[in-house]
């Protein structure tokens, strides 16, 4: 796949596990367990696996995870970085807030950024205002035109589930990408149908499910209280209250015999089904541990899932053929 003029894997890796603790207010919104040495080494695998690009946010962690990138890819300036703005980061305390971002505080973010990625120029900077009001987006897009032009960043995008909001911001010369939720649970149809005929760069968040595809959890396991997993956020369908949302768990056990065709793990077989939409797509699961990334690298030697597979899945995955966009 060409992008920026860069050759890079159909696979990314995700950095909001590693960013660690992450608090608005009172209220987790990070990933437990981290380890700040064994994010490096992670990242480290995901290199030696194949992977080329790293996807991130200035609210992850609250500035950590871009740091730990920035330290890990240091002397690997080949290697990809995705980054984002529009949410409010206190670094000292882990707070992250959702004030309304607006265009004068583009460049100030963007500055934080590179200072924190130890780097000179971002590959590719996505709004992180997932229901921005397009006529908010422009504006702050018109700022990132002025900041490409000074060699800031290389390309800009939006981590939107609104394909309305996608089509939209398409038309601008420096929007390449758009950041969206696509897994064997919803296939996003309106955001495919925007990227395919625009022409635009598919980041696949939560491919995984927030790690529900992973067969890690069944109806017994608890998230950790601190876990965003456990948070009782209105967006997070796949788990409730710290459990694993038993529909979606139903449907996991209809597929999981197709999904682990020929030998494939879970994971590979959930990263399979995305590359069977089209292998132009480029998901990017999140993982914490080597053995995570590792297992997730593995499925470049698989590719897609065969079409019998994918066909099987689709029925006995009920899907609304007029399913609106599902925001987050």
């Amino acid at each position: 796949m060409n992008f920026l003029n860069t050759e890079i894997s159909p696979l990314g890796m995700g950095c909001w596990p590693i960013g660690g603790k992450m608090y608005w207010g009172e209220q987790s919104l990070g990933y437990t367990r981290s380890d700040d040495e064994t994010s490096i080494r992670t990242i480290h695998a995901a290199l030696d696996g194949g992977i080329t690009l790293f996807d991130t946010a200035a609210a992850y962690g609250a500035g950590h995870s871009e740091r730990l990138l920035g330290k890990a890819l240091k002397h690997q300036p080949d290697a990809l970085i995705v980054t984002k703005i529009g949410v409010g980061i206190d670094e000292a305390s882990r707070q992250i807030s959702f004030d309304p971002f607006t265009p004068d505080q583009v460049g100030l973010a963007v500055d934080g950024c590179l200072s924190r990625l130890e780097r000179d120029r971002i590959d590719l900077l996505l709004l992180h205002v997932n229901d921005m009001p397009i006529a908010q987006g422009e504006a702050v897009f018109d700022e990132l035109d002025q900041l490409k032009e000074a060699g800031k960043l290389r390309a800009y995008g939006w981590s939107t589930d609104h394909s309305e909001s996608a089509r939209a911001a398409s038309t601008r010369d420096g929007f390449e990408a758009v950041e969206y939720v696509l897994n064997v649970f919803f296939d996003a149809p309106r955001m495919q149908q925007v990227v395919q005929e625009e022409g635009l760069l598919s980041l696949i968040r939560s491919p995984l499910a927030m790690g529900l595809l992973s067969g890690k959890y069944d109806q017994n396991s608890v998230m950790a209280p601190n876990d965003v997993r456990a948070s009782g956020e209105s967006w997070m369908e796949y788990y409730s209250d710290g459990r694993v949302n038993p529909d979606f768990m139903q449907k996991l056990e209809a597929v999981r015999d197709l999904l682990t065709t020929n030998g494939r793990t879970l994971v590979q077989g959930a990263l399979g089904w995305i590359w069977g939409q089209s292998e132009t797509y480029v998901p990017i699961p999140g993982a914490r541990t080597e053995e995570q990334i590792e297992g997730i690298s593995g499925a470049l030697t698989f590719g897609a899932l065969p079409v019998e597979a994918m066909n099987e899945i689709e029925s006995l995955i009920s899907r609304n053929p007029n399913e609106p966009d599902r925001p987050r």
